[in-house]
């Protein structure tokens, strides 16, 4: 059975003190014996503070990006081995803003997630279309590229620290959201795609998410679909009744 997640990417939000009150509710509302992996990436500077704060719940926590390089002349940037050596084991790679506001390249990201696997890290790779592709019927060749370009080039074994999360960018921020059916049809293909590189079991056993304007309302009719296995949350992860309610849609 396919690990059923939830993640919150919190984005540029959230101070020291916020940060602190926002995990402190989480640990009172969220349910320690529902069967659901729960990840919150807060920023750089409170990723320490977080992962002590967790130490003892169900909580994972997550970076929302890293370098790829292991060090050096890269100001303002984060290593993979910073990340490991303050307890943190998850990283998100692709996300579209960091594709479209820091232009990203899906060469630069396959490079990122080959560092973070060397690093025995849990990478959640971010990948999906915007409006115009969809209005031009090529969001399932974006999807598929993203795919191909990021994420094939890896051996069979690698798979078991994948976490795939499908966004489509004209969802995202928007309040605009990808009908569940649009969700489900988008989550076949992925599936199939990956089916057909990788084989069945990989295929089966890989957790797909869906990330876009993801909320209480809306989440059970998305994760009740059969090949959504979670969210990648974003707005509604800052509030913590929102999020607790989202996990428990799962």
């Amino acid at each position: 059975m396919r690990t059923k997640i939830v993640a919150g990417n919190w984005k540029m939000n959230k101070n020291s003190e916020e940060t602190e009150d926002l995990l402190n509710e989480l640990i009172d509302k969220l349910p320690e014996d529902k069967e659901v992996q729960i990840i919150v990436a807060p920023t750089f500077v409170n990723l320490a503070s977080a992962v002590d704060h967790l130490e003892f719940t169900n909580i994972t926590v997550a970076a929302q990006n890293m370098h790829q390089n292991e060090n050096g002349a890269y100001t303002g940037e984060i290593s993979a081995d910073m990340l490991k050596s303050v307890g943190v084991n998850t990283v998100i790679l692709g996300h579209s803003e960091r594709r479209s506001i820091f232009h990203e390249t899906d060469a630069l990201i396959a490079t990122k997630v080959d560092t973070a696997l060397r690093h025995d890290m849990t990478v959640i790779f971010c990948f999906g279309e915007e409006l115009k592709d969809r209005k031009d019927e090529q969001h399932f060749n974006v999807v598929e590229n993203q795919l191909r370009d990021g994420l094939f080039h890896l051996e069979k074994e690698a798979w078991q620290d994948i976490i795939l999360a499908y966004e489509p960018v004209w969802a995202i921020g928007t309040g605009e959201t990808a009908s569940p059916e649009q969700a489900q049809e988008m989550h076949a293909f992925i599936r199939e795609t990956v089916r057909h590189t990788y084989g069945s079991e990989i295929a089966e056993n890989v957790s797909i998410l869906y990330g876009g304007s993801v909320k209480p309302d809306n989440a059970q009719e998305i994760f009740g679909k059969p090949d959504v296995d979670g969210g990648l949350i974003g707005g509604a992860a800052l509030k913590a009744d929102d999020f607790v309610a989202i996990v428990n849609a799962i």
